[in-house]
């Protein structure tokens, strides 16, 4: 076989298999996003009815011509809720799909509606709806995740448990405290969407390709209708700018980080050698093998769509960090990221929400737990303070060598008798066991914030009336 023969084999095995027809198949494949953002036609047909609807008010297209497209459109909407309309990749996304089918149905009033538009401004606009509303979802199902915390804060205010730093028993708080600890988080992911949705709340349709468009055309009429505050500002950032997305993503990301933290104290919670916690059935599997094992997958599952949602931050981040303005195709890259990372960060949120109502929270593991590793050191610390008046270095000091006596002994501080504690400080009182239980120790802590329940329940009502 000559040379020139062996080339075009090799030629024609490079093009084999799926892009069999050669470059112009693998140039349709990579151009094509119809199969991710045909996601997007409802908020298509609502930006194009807008702009329809705008084009005729300004005298730019008919009456007559607004209406068969409006009609058009509404039939292309039940085609696709119906499942009976056909996506073709010929026409790469779903704004030539959309057009095409206009067209068949309505003929060449369809060809109008693209008049002061570009695709640059329509999938800025469709994609910028898709974001507002997922946000607007991603509230709700926050604001439900909070009052499962709240709701289960407020059943345990007085629930005594140990709390911790670096993994090691620390200090006594309670389960309601804890749980309010969650509260505030998924609170600022709350408030981070909702100023998302105040940065997003801009109408980019009349931008057209980047330089806007010398057509007669109201862009606050087309804002007002499609329920944005008001026009985006400047027509090259409109068709360039996906700081929308990347702001969903790492609203998405932080959100996911706090869901991932309260999954691993779940995992952890719920081993025999904890015992905090009993998961229901409904979220949680058995062993193939073992069958005592009771398994955590479901958060094992929250914690590991935290690398997927927070993967897609970073892919768009670098897609995104060195383009020129204005548009490039560059930016067809960003659904994918952002509509698998709502979808994860979705079925996150609303297994988390079912797991925190539907865990056991065994109080008797908790209060035991509590009392371990010398958790009331502080307070003998404090009493220190208060009561001897030892300046706080030198109480530190002396409650260190009674935790080191405790530790030989075998024993907790409050089982350290009168005269060990008198022996390594003369002005240690008997009044001192009243703070070396782990109920006093919580109840003491009443400053703003603090982990007694009469704080708690301040911080329970306050959240109660802003949720």
């Amino acid at each position: 076989m000559s040379d020139g023969a062996s080339e075009g084999k090799s030629s024609n095995q490079m093009w084999g298999g799926r892009f069999a027809s050669g470059p112009d198949a693998i140039m349709e494949e990579i151009n094509a996003s119809i199969g991710f953002d045909k996601k997007l036609f409802a908020q298509d047909i609502r930006g194009s009815k807008a702009h329809a609807t705008m084009l005729a008010h300004q005298g730019i297209i008919s009456a007559d011509d607004k209406d068969k497209i409006l009609h058009g459109l509404d039939t292309i909407l039940s085609e696709i809720e119906s499942g009976q309309f056909e996506f073709s990749r010929r026409l790469e996304d779903i704004h030539m799909n959309i057009e095409a089918r206009l067209a068949t149905l309505i003929g060449p009033a369809a060809g109008r509606l693209h008049t002061a538009r570009s695709r640059n401004d329509q999938v800025a606009l469709d994609f910028r709806l898709w974001v507002k509303e997922e946000l607007a979802k991603t509230e709700t199902m926050l604001t439900a995740l909070i009052a499962a915390f709240l709701d289960r804060a407020e059943e345990h205010v007085d629930t005594v448990m140990p709390g911790f730093t670096h993994l090691q028993t620390a200090q006594p708080v309670t389960f309601g405290h804890h749980c309010m600890a969650y509260v505030e988080m998924f609170g600022r992911d709350r408030q981070r969407v909702r100023h998302a949705i105040e940065h997003l709340d801009e109408s980019p349709i009349g931008a057209a390709a980047l330089a806007g468009t010398g057509f007669p055309i109201d862009r606050h009429m087309t804002a007002k209708a499609l329920g944005f505050r008001e026009p985006t500002r400047n027509s090259i950032d409109t068709v360039s700018d996906r700081d929308f997305a990347l702001e969903f993503l790492s609203i998405a990301s932080i959100c996911a980080v706090h869901l991932s933290r309260l999954a691993e104290e779940i995992v952890i919670w719920s081993t025999p050698q904890f015992g905090f916690v009993r998961l229901s059935d409904a979220f949680s599997t058995g062993s193939s093998i073992m069958p005592q094992k009771k398994n955590p997958d479901a958060a094992e599952l929250v914690r590991a769509k935290t690398g997927r949602i927070n993967g897609s931050l970073i892919a768009l981040l670098t897609v995104m960090k060195g383009l020129p303005l204005a548009y490039s195709k560059d930016m067809q890259e960003d659904k994918e990221q952002v509509f698998d990372a709502a979808e994860s960060l979705e079925l996150a949120i609303a297994a988390m929400t079912g797991m925190v109502r539907d865990l056991t929270i065994r109080a008797d593991k908790m209060k035991a737990a509590a009392g371990s590793g010398f958790s009331t050191a502080t307070d003998l610390a404090d009493w220190l303070v208060r009561e001897a008046g030892l300046p706080f270095r030198d109480a530190h000091h002396v409650t260190g060598r009674a935790v080191a006596l405790a530790e030989e002994k075998g024993c907790e501080l409050a089982e350290l008798s009168l005269a060990d504690l008198q022996a390594i400080h003369p002005d240690i009182t008997d009044k001192v066991f009243d703070v070396l239980t782990v109920e006093a120790s919580v109840a003491s802590r009443t400053s703003f914030g603090g982990t007694a329940p009469s704080e708690v329940r301040k911080q329970i009502a306050w959240w109660r009336a802003k949720n």
